[in-house]
């Protein structure tokens, strides 16, 4: 099969990276790809959200299957646009509808799916500008810590947690009236905050049946000790020690199962992954967020533990055949430690040359935010590598990158040495 991944970052590497270990995998092809993804495929220089340019090369490449990375792209319908055009409808498209997609693209819409579907999640009430009132009214119910989201896709930093009630009132009003995340905050979801430990559960499904991936635990803030910023992720940790198989066995009845089901009960064409992002309170599982595609850095984690062939799982996902198809897991634990730019996640400077990823051998460097320039790899975004060893235990693998990472240079770079601290 020829095969047209969309997207460019450390994901879309460890997923190029997999899809190439199998034998039905002719040709890979990445749009738009990095520095990472042009060693082992074709880069191609389309952007993921120009669907009429996609066309014209799955057309001249004679391309028989598309898997979507970003989340961009599903909201915005390239499933659909597949699905509906003649020349392309023969062609299987990894990634949810548009409706679907709306389980990532709008709060919202994603806890009036949980709700309906007795899935167990925070308590919320969504407001716009015209009911700002009510929602400042709506945040004296509940107790500090107060959790304001921007209803749509703010690029993993629409969300904000703070104390103090009246600066959550002020912080309302700045997303709602001052379009503090742009479109994204024309709706604001307010939920009482859930105190756990968070873990971050993945599922394929062809619509109607389902397989789940190994659990991994990815780590959000800049700073050390998960203080400062929130960023992309910074680093990720498979499995995850404390989801017991009892807490899993939780995970698949109170979770996955309906979730799957309300798939079905609602008629959602739904063909991809499924990121379950989830709070541990207790014993109990709740789910903070859906993802409509692979998390990053987590897939740096979990694609290194499947063992299946990847294309003949996208394969069975697109014939609807997937309760036919064996998960094999690798036992190993894996762990990735981002390396980032330096200024990052606010203003960092693109363009350093990167050294030193030819004596990396023990561990796996996937491409984050790089460029070729002159035939040299070069920073091209915040999250630069993302750097993934094996281990009997997460604690031996943690050890491993941290080495991978000393024999790599570039201005400015920065990773945070406590990953998995809090293990």
């Amino acid at each position: 099969m020829n095969i047209l991944l969309l997207g460019s970052g450390g994901r879309e590497h460890a997923l190029a990276w997999k899809m190439l270990q199998s034998e039905h995998c002719n040709k890979l092809y990445v749009a738009p790809g990095n520095a990472g993804t042009a060693a082992i495929a074709t880069n191609l220089n389309v952007n993921p959200n120009n669907f009429s340019a996609i066309k014209q090369q799955v057309l001249a490449l004679d391309i028989n299957m598309v898997v979507v990375g970003p989340e961009d792209p599903l909201v915005n319908g390239v499933y659909d646009f597949f699905k509906n055009d003649a020349d392309l409808k023969h062609i299987p498209v990894i990634g949810p509808s548009k409706y679907a997609a709306q389980l990532e693209g709008s709060k919202e819409f994603a806890k009036e799916f949980l709700v309906k579907n007795n899935i167990p999640t925070a308590r919320y009430q969504a407001f716009t500008k015209d009911t700002i009132e009510a929602g400042c009214e709506f945040l004296t119910t509940l107790k500090a810590p107060y959790v304001l989201k921007a209803d749509g896709l703010a690029a993993g930093k629409g969300v904000l947690i703070l104390n103090d009630l009246a600066e959550a009132q002020q912080e309302l009003r700045n997303m709602l009236v001052d379009a503090k995340f742009g479109d994204a905050s024309s709706k604001v979801v307010i939920e009482e905050f859930l105190d756990g430990i968070e873990l971050s559960c993945f599922v394929l499904t062809d619509g109607k049946s389902y397989k789940i991936l190994p659990t991994a635990k990815d780590y959000k803030r800049i700073g050390e000790g998960d203080t400062g910023l929130n960023t992309g992720g910074m680093g990720a940790v498979s499995p995850v020690p404390f989801a017991t198989p009892e807490f899993l066995q939780k995970v698949e009845e109170r979770v996955v199962k309906p979730t799957i089901q309300g798939f079905i009960n609602d008629n959602i064409d739904y063909k991809g992954f499924v990121f379950i992002g989830l709070i541990k309170v207790g014993d109990d599982p709740f789910v903070i967020e859906y993802n409509v595609r692979m998390g990053d850095p987590e897939t740096e984690v979990v694609m290194p533990r499947l063992k299946s062939d990847l294309v003949q799982i996208f394969k069975a996902i697109g014939s609807e055949t997937l309760n036919q198809v064996e998960l094999d897991i690798d036992e190993r634990a894996a762990t990735t430690i981002m390396v980032v730019s330096g200024g990052y996640p606010e203003d960092y400077e693109k363009g350093k040359v990167i050294t030193g990823l030819e004596n990396v051998t023990d561990s796996i460097v996937f491409h984050a935010g790089t460029a070729l320039q002159n035939n040299e790899v070069v920073t091209n975004g915040g999250r630069v590598l993302a750097v993934t060893s094996y281990g009997e235990t997460f604690n031996e693998a943690i050890k491993k990158s941290y080495q991978a990472i000393e024999k790599i240079k570039f201005d400015n770079m920065y990773f945070r040495k406590d990953i998995g601290f809090d293990l």
